[in-house]
């Protein structure tokens, strides 16, 4: 089922035309004809003849001609009828403005899926229910209750919020900006989120998708429609709300850290979507990828008539994770030579308060020319001899489209006639230069996610049997909290390092298991009711003898069996001491939505106060995992610093690796933890000093039976 008849219908049936102003229906019809849609227009309305001197009629299928898109806007308990009446005269494609649907509850959302159903049953598709229609300019289609139509450009928007539609149309007109077509998706009861990105990305008209959303239908869905647009065009897009992922109880740190909204910003990533945090950096990013060619790289040059401004943008490119570049020796020789002796040729270019447009023509031709140059930043401030129209017009009159070119014309009234001629010449302008920045970093990133490598993802061989043997047995006794001793069996089924150890339900028994393994050893309590085993005193490291193993165990039981009477005691895990090094934390939290979200962070005080980590989803390529290490703040830590050795980055991303083909071979699995995964020098193996997974319960209802199996 396409959806051409939604976007280039040849005739527009609306069922419930009105001829009273001020009523969806009249201004719908209103729309159609005053902006030019040049297809028939059939209004419907059973108490007028006549609406705009057009033909009227009291249902659709009395107009005696096929129908490609009908518009309904009557009460919601005419709905059903006329979706029959439309289905019945061979539409293609329905929108539904009318609410009280899904919104309302479980009545509204029975109501809208036997709409659903009607339709699909004769492949028409829905646009809605409650929502403001659809504009496109490319044939003047105006089926929407819109103010006005807005000018032919380049931007697409799709939008849950009818509200917002409009919001987006007044700013959008504010700053000259052109739309090529703008969809108000509301309930989403057929038409997605992911088929109006696929069907945008697309659309000839459209080269930059921007998008609003509240919630998403179908994570992977979106993932790989997101990823399918954003490889051929930019998407930016605003996200509100939270995820599901965050309202549970978790039980592992990755749960945790997870938070509420940490899922659609690891999709938005994986697949190429520039998010915005805000309202105007939705529009901020938008104006950006639409009027400018992309950074080659992420070194930026700042060119400015003021030396407070020029520091702020040199301030931001920096926490922006850029660089402020530096003119290559002969540019920067060169420029001096046409700037006046007190004009600074660093970074940023300094072209004094009194620069006229010249002084910036020669400092953008320099900035062009400059190969250490990726990015360009305009800035110009008000003083008595700056004169922003001129200048404005010889800054768009320099650039040759080699490099993005941003502007901050900063002020109000005095610089608003050379904002005015920036929008004219399609230059984004920024009231701030840390607007502008953030607008080119959106740009960087998209451009480093356009040019990656090709995702190729490693299988390791593993022993997948005996990790199924495992979650098998677990799940059909109801044991679902996997502790230490377990998830290392299966996490070393994955080929990872787990040091040589024993569970021992003895003191005689820990002795013996110490002996074979050979000293020192470290002695863990094992309880599935004990998260944090130090805090309740049931770790003891650097065992030295039988007789340590011996008192270890009996002290350990002691303190236990005072300090949490309630818990349940297997044993305690003796195994060999490893050898010291990094301690890092690498987990999996499974999302709803989107599927098993990896997480890596430094330990200690970097997790538990800085919460310094990061998250992907799964599968992960090995460029992803290295990316995932570099995009923590202690990345540093690493690589190693002032003559501190680093650590086997390698080795960490082929962790990470690891456990997102295990996490992807078994949904089962909905939290993991590796804490902490020691890791060495370049050459050594990690090694899982703990670890815990939590496993979905069985679906079948009949657990109690499969328990007593």
């Amino acid at each position: 089922m396409t959806i051409e008849s939604l976007f280039r219908p040849e005739s527009v049936g609306i069922i419930g035309a009105s001829r009273s102003p001020g009523k969806v229906g009249h201004d719908i019809l209103a729309n159609l004809i005053r902006d030019g849609y040049t297809g028939t227009i059939i209004p419907v309305n059973p108490g007028a003849e006549k609406l705009f001197d057009l033909p009227c009629y009291p249902k659709l299928t009395a107009c005696g001609q096929q129908v490609d898109l009908a518009v309904i806007v009557v009460p919601q308990a005419l709905v059903r009828e006329a979706v029959v009446d439309a289905i019945a005269a061979g539409v293609k494609a329905i929108i539904i403005i009318t609410a009280g649907f899904r919104e309302t509850g479980p009545e509204g959302l029975a109501l809208e899926q036997e709409l659903v159903d009607l339709c699909r049953r004769r492949q028409v598709r829905i646009l809605g229910p409650n929502c403001l229609g659809l504009i496109n300019t490319e044939n003047n289609l105006n089926a929407s209750f819109a103010g006005h139509m807005p000018e032919p450009g380049g931007i697409s928007i799709f939008s849950q919020s009818g509200a917002l539609c409009t919001a987006m149309l007044d700013l959008a007109a504010g700053r000259h900006l052109g739309l090529a077509k703008l969809v108000s998706i509301g309930n989403k009861a057929d038409l997605s989120e992911a088929e109006m990105l696929t069907a945008l990305a697309h659309d000839d008209q459209t080269k930059v998708i921007v998008g609003y959303l509240e919630d998403i239908s179908s994570g992977n869905d979106f993932v790989k429609a997101a990823e399918e647009a954003a490889s051929l065009k930019p998407v930016v897009i605003l996200k509100s709300g939270t995820t599901a992922a965050g309202l549970k109880a978790a039980a592992s740190h990755t749960g945790v850290l997870a938070g509420a909204d940490t899922a659609y910003g690891a999709a938005f990533k994986r697949s190429g979507v520039v998010r915005a945090d805000t309202f105007d950096a939705l529009f901020d990013y938008a104006t950006a990828l639409s009027m400018q060619p992309l950074p080659a790289g992420n070194r930026v040059l700042i060119i400015t008539n003021a030396g407070g401004p020029g520091t702020m943008a040199a301030d931001a490119v920096e926490k922006a994770g850029m660089q402020v570049a530096e003119l290559d020796r002969n540019t920067a020789t060169a420029l001096r030579a046409q700037l006046p002796q007190a004009a600074s040729v660093g970074n940023p270019v300094d072209v004094l308060g009194d620069a006229d447009p010249a002084r910036y023509v020669a400092a953008i031709d320099a900035a062009q020319a400059d190969a250490s140059v990726d990015a360009i930043l305009v800035i110009l401030t008000p003083q008595a001899m700056t004169r922003p129209s001129e200048t404005a017009r010889a800054i768009a009159g320099a650039l040759d489209g080699s490099k993005p070119v941003v502007v901050s014309f900063m002020g109000g009234q005095d610089v608003m006639p050379g904002r005015n001629e920036l929008a004219a010449a399609s230059l984004p302008d920024y009231e701030s230069p840390e607007r502008a920045v953030q607008a080119l970093k959106g740009m960087y990133e998209y451009a480093a996610w356009k040019s990656r490598p090709p995702r190729l993802v490693t299988r390791f061989r593993v022993n997948r049997r005996r990790v199924e043997r495992i979650i098998t047995r677990r799940q059909r006794t109801g044991r679902l909290q996997l502790g230490e001793v377990k998830g290392k069996d299966i996490l070393g089924a994955y080929g990872f390092q787990i040091p040589h150890g024993g569970l021992a339900g003895s003191a005689e028994e820990a002795a013996e298991i110490a002996e074979r393994i050979g000293y020192p050893v470290a002695m863990k309590i094992v309880s599935p009711n004990i998260v944090h085993k130090s805090d309740l005193g049931g770790v003891q490291l650097n065992v030295g003898s039988g007789e340590e193993a011996e008192d270890a165990f009996n002290l350990m039981t002691m303190k236990i069996q005072k300090r949490a009477p309630e818990a349940l005691i297997e044993g305690v895990y003796v195994e060999q001491m490893v050898a010291r090094g990094l301690e890092v934390i690498i987990g999996m939290s499974r999302d709803p939505q989107f599927g098993p979200m990896l997480m890596f962070g430094l330990g200690g005080i970097f997790v538990e106060v800085m919460k310094d980590v990061t998250f992907h989803l799964a599968p992960i390529t090995e460029d992803e995992a290295v990316q995932m290490l570099k995009s923590t703040r202690s990345y540093a830590m690493l690589e190693g610093r002032r003559g501190q050795k680093g650590v086997d980055i390698a080795a960490i991303a082929s962790g990470l690796q690891r456990i997102s083909q295990l996490t992807t071979d078994f949904p089962q699995i909905v939290e993991l933890d590796i804490n902490p995964f020691i890791v060495g020098e370049y050459g050594t193996e990690p090694v899982v000093a703990d670890a815990r997974m939590t496993l979905a319960p069985l679906a079948s209802d009949n657990q109690g039976e499969r328990d007593g199996l």
